[in-house]
């Protein structure tokens, strides 16, 4: 039996449209940051995946493909401590995506050991445009998720056409 889904009201973004040109904007900004693109596409997918964003997940899967990444690291990022797939410096942006997404589930949230091994691989710069790539998705995914957007009908919307440049993997 199929599950026809349905939105509880329009994106948030689309009411209220200086807010999708701000978090344009927002994610525009982590790009001269000195994150690789495929990393931070790798953790838009990996929070979304813990935040249940159906939309996001759909989205930065497809983004990551069309960027020439393998099914394999793709199919396995919300697995990534366990596959070989992913480099040390992917691995760290990965375990500081989980643990910035997750706040509330410990209490430390973001442990030193963590943060320790981010600023191994990333300099302040990149740092902060990691923290910032974190937050954005994580912004996206609950404007998502509270309003119960179905994956697939934002990409094929006007207005994703119009951001696609500012808005896929290969800035």
């Amino acid at each position: 039996m199929e599950h026809k889904l349905q939105a509880r009201m329009a994106n948030p973004i689309m009411v209220i449209p200086e807010a999708f040109q701000a978090l344009l904007a927002l994610a525009k900004s982590t790009e001269k940051g000195g994150v690789p693109a495929r990393t931070r596409e790798l953790v838009n997918l990996r929070a979304s995946q813990i935040n249940g964003c159906s939309v996001c997940v759909d989205m930065h899967s497809r983004d990551l493909k069309k960027a020439g990444e393998t099914d394999e690291r793709i199919f396995a990022v919300a697995a990534w401590r366990e596959a070989p797939y992913f480099t040390d410096a992917e691995r760290a942006a990965l375990a500081l995506t989980e643990a910035v997404t997750r706040l509330s589930d410990r209490a430390d949230p973001v442990p030193d050991e963590i943060w320790d091994e981010a600023a191994r691989h990333y300099d302040e710069k990149a740092l902060a445009a990691l923290i910032i790539s974190i937050a954005q998705i994580n912004v996206w995914n609950r404007l998502n998720v509270t309003t119960k957007q179905v994956a697939g009908k934002f990409a094929s919307s006007a207005e994703a056409q119009a951001s696609a440049p500012s808005h896929s993997v290969a800035r």
